[in-house]
């Protein structure tokens, strides 16, 4: 009886599967535009450029911003990117905005269709700064820019005049979470430009390896030695454990050398594999390390990974309502909710995860297993739509939380550039105080900055929509980033791209 039982268990998933892969180029018609909030979530990017523009600027309110930024140190670290509604780069959300980009890439970019070649004009920008930032052995440049004075002031990127204050670590003042997801940005970004330009995928892959081997070799928070710089707005809370397991998962994907498949095999207990941190985000990498790494598992045969399928699943088990170890909490709409803080960088995160699960459980015949419960890779899919439908407007609010998309959007975000006036519509300087003028304005802002998505609404499903609110009207790179992956597969999975 029991081997009955067995055998008509096996049939169910079996069948389960089946159903998944057949059915998920979807019957259905969309109820969004998926194909346009991807064009628009990529465009964002070209808002949050630091440096001199191209010719080819699409964000035309944009002008040039930064031009002598590094000079203090008399380095060169122009260009790259703001990170959010500031005059600040900091590298260490620049670097997993990177990662996470060039990730999307590399399992949706074949869906991009057109777009694809704007996603690696958005991941170049970064890592061309990242090349400027780590040109020394043993030296990462990590700050560009005094957060606490530049809040002080209200001002467009092309008028700032606070101190463009440049921050390093070294061997003396190691940082290996910022040098570990560096590291990982470039061993990503390596992969993306492996067959279109692959001597700079050489460049990029080289200095990925020196740079993890420093984050590896002088090993330290770079919060504790630079804490007055980038406390509080971003301080490695979670440590430095998760970066390293997360860039040395990038390296053994980009090198397939066993050098950092022993790292892995090796220090994954004490870097912290069996914790449960399903916070994914800028500063916590340990889910997407389990993702990636079971990847390597399921569809590359690595047998000394086995347990990253478990870990894997045990994450990704945690968000699927009605499991037995589901412990996400979603608001009253069905938004995953995680905290009041721009709680929509863990929406655009978590859902980039679970599709990506997705898909190396299809392409391994395999489902992942949730404490006796099975859940599909449609499953998945279901609970990552549920969430893009809900940013892009099927909320309670009935509005769309990414700016330019949907005939209702965030209309007074928190973002200096996009809420003073343009530099063609007032020409004369907007000073440090005067800027709080219209930061205090009610109307909309003047510049739409198309594709930003805000940190959104809080755990009761209610937003507003005021530019002093950050905690849910500010965009960020890091928010966006991971949305593009997902958004290409919706977007092929209609038909739309």
């Amino acid at each position: 009886m029991a081997s009955s039982l067995n055998l008509l268990h096996l049939l169910l998933i079996l069948l389960t599967l089946s159903s998944a892969t057949a059915t998920f180029r979807h019957r259905r018609t969309a109820s969004h535009n998926y194909r346009d909030a991807l064009t628009k979530s990529i465009l964002f990017f070209e808002g949050q450029r630091s440096g001199r523009l191209p010719p080819n600027q699409r964000m035309t309110w944009r002008r040039n911003s930064g031009l002598l930024d590094g000079s203090a140190m008399k380095v060169d670290l122009v260009g790259g990117y703001y990170d959010a509604g500031d005059n600040v780069k900091f590298g260490f959300p620049m670097a997993f905005t990177t990662t996470m980009l060039s990730w999307s890439v590399l399992e949706f970019g074949g869906m991009m269709k057109s777009e694809l070649g704007n996603a690696k004009t958005a991941i170049r920008w970064a890592t061309d700064y990242l090349l400027k930032a780590t040109a020394q052995p043993d030296t990462i440049y990590v700050q560009v820019g005094d957060a606490n004075k530049d809040h002080a002031c209200w001002e467009r990127p092309e008028d700032m005049d606070t101190q463009r204050t440049v921050i390093k670590i070294d061997r003396n003042n190691p940082g290996t979470d910022v040098a570990a997801e560096t590291a990982a940005a470039l061993a990503a970004a390596s992969l993306v430009f492996r067959k279109s330009d692959p001597n700079y995928s050489k460049v990029l892959l080289r200095r990925a390896i020196r740079v993890f081997a420093f984050a590896n070799k002088y090993r330290g928070a770079y919060s504790d030695g630079l804490k007055s710089y980038v406390c509080p707005f971003y301080c490695s809370y979670s440590g430095y454990q998760d970066e390293l397991l997360w860039g040395a998962a990038w390296l053994q994907k980009a090198t397939r050398s066993p050098t950092y498949l022993n790292f892995i095999q090796s220090n994954g207990q004490t870097l912290g594999v069996d914790e449960n941190d399903n916070n994914f985000g800028w500063d916590n990498k340990h889910a997407g390390a389990k993702i990636l790494l079971s990847k390597a598992f399921l569809l590359q045969k690595v047998q000394s990974l086995h347990d990253y399928k478990g870990h894997a699943d045990s994450f990704i088990c945690s968000l699927v309502p009605g499991v037995p170890s589901s412990q996400t909490q979603y608001t009253p709409g069905g938004l995953l909710f995680r905290m009041d803080d721009s709680n929509m960088q863990y929406v655009t995160s978590t859902t980039f995860l679970l599709v990506t699960y997705a898909k190396f459980l299809t392409r391994s015949h395999t489902v992942a297993n949730c404490g006796g419960a099975i859940v599909t890779a449609r499953r998945l899919r279901t609970i990552a739509k549920k969430q893009v439908d809900y940013l892009l407007g099927d909320n309670p609010m009935r509005m769309s939380f990414m700016v330019g998309y949907g005939p209702r959007f965030p209309e007074r975000i928190h973002h200096r550039g996009s809420s003073l006036p343009s530099i063609s519509a007032h020409p004369a300087k907007i000073d440090c105080g005067s800027g709080f003028n219209f930061m205090h304005s009610e109307s909309p802002n003047p510049n739409i900055l198309v594709g930003a998505v805000v940190g959104g609404p809080d755990e009761h499903d209610r937003y507003t929509d005021e530019r002093s609110d950050y905690f849910q009207t500010e965009p960020a790179t890091y928010t966006n980033a991971p949305l593009v992956g997902t958004l290409a597969y919706l977007a092929h999975s209609y038909g739309q791209i």
